[in-house]
């Protein structure tokens, strides 16, 4: 779709066309026509539909530097530090560099930091280095994944909280994994704009369900976390340099393929904080 914005520019206001086309059937939307350092309020407005329509949203082209990538993202509410890396100039950003794959810490599905009490509602990521082949992110629609299963699992759990950990994380930025965060949400979300449901556990950081032994909630948790992955929910954005990539953390699992051997792929990351997901009666 085609949808005119208004962005001001010194003492006068001009208008021009904001292009949104999808990326994929299950999730994901390509804007274009905006420059991300000057967008006015219509503009705005228009994303933030988008955003909410579509759960991801890339803008390719961008020339931000980071003070430009973190204006925006307050744009969308408060920013939120990573429990276990700060940056040494803006604590709230991380910037993520090829290590290798043996050390990539996000080539798995999940939601990112759902061990928080309150995680984060937004992910965004700007490019600043891309491989010529590879390295792409894969996103997972947990609204699909809840509506694909049968309505007595649903039911079911509806009624159901699962804790939620950094132990793991932990020990992969040799912390102490007794300190690391943890918290317990409903395992069906219902989306704070959007007011559907989704599901909300992720393989990488949902340990168990409230109330059950590990032991017990082993096999349905391995269900969900094959389910929630389907190919039919996923789409993938491939990188290039100047892409800015934002994500519904609440209802979209990710995965970061390294499949890139050494080349380089630099990124720079924000979060914006999102609500505390109320819990199942």
């Amino acid at each position: 779709m085609t949808v005119p914005g208004t962005r001001k520019r010194s003492s006068c206001e001009t208008e021009r066309m904001v292009e949104i086309t999808k990326f994929g059937a299950p999730l994901g939307g390509v804007v274009r026509g905006v420059d991300l350092r000057s967008i006015g309020d219509a503009e705005f407005a228009v994303i933030q539909a988008a955003f909410a329509e579509h759960l991801v949203l890339a803008f390719p082209g961008q020339d931000l530097s980071v003070e430009d990538q973190l204006a925006f993202a307050r744009r969308w509410g408060q920013l939120q530090q990573h429990p276990f890396y700060k940056g040494a100039d803006y604590p709230e950003l991380m910037k993520l560099q090829n290590r290798g794959k043996a050390k990539d810490p996000n080539e798995h599905w999940h939601s990112d930091m759902s061990y928080e009490l309150t995680p984060p509602k937004i992910t965004m990521l700007y490019a600043l280095e891309a491989p010529d082949i590879g390295g792409d992110t894969a996103f997972a629609n947990q609204h699909l994944a809840f509506d694909e299963l049968s309505a007595t699992l649903q039911e079911q759990l509806r009624a159901t909280n699962a804790v939620h950990s950094a132990e793991g994380l932990a020990r992969l930025y040799r912390k102490d994994p007794t300190d690391a965060p943890r918290a317990v949400h409903p395992v069906v979300r219902r989306h704070e704009d959007r007011g559907d449901e989704a599901l909300y556990v992720c393989r990488a950081f949902t340990t168990k369900f409230k109330g059950w032994r590990t032991s017990e909630s082993r096999g349905l948790l391995d269900f969900l976390f094959e389910h929630s992955a389907r190919l039919d929910f996923q789409s993938r954005h491939q990188w290039n340099a100047g892409d800015l990539v934002m994500w519904d953390n609440r209802s979209v699992l990710h995965y970061a393929v390294h499949d890139h051997g050494d080349d380089a792929r630099t990124i720079h990351r924000v979060q914006v904080q999102g609500e505390t997901p109320g819990l199942a009666a």
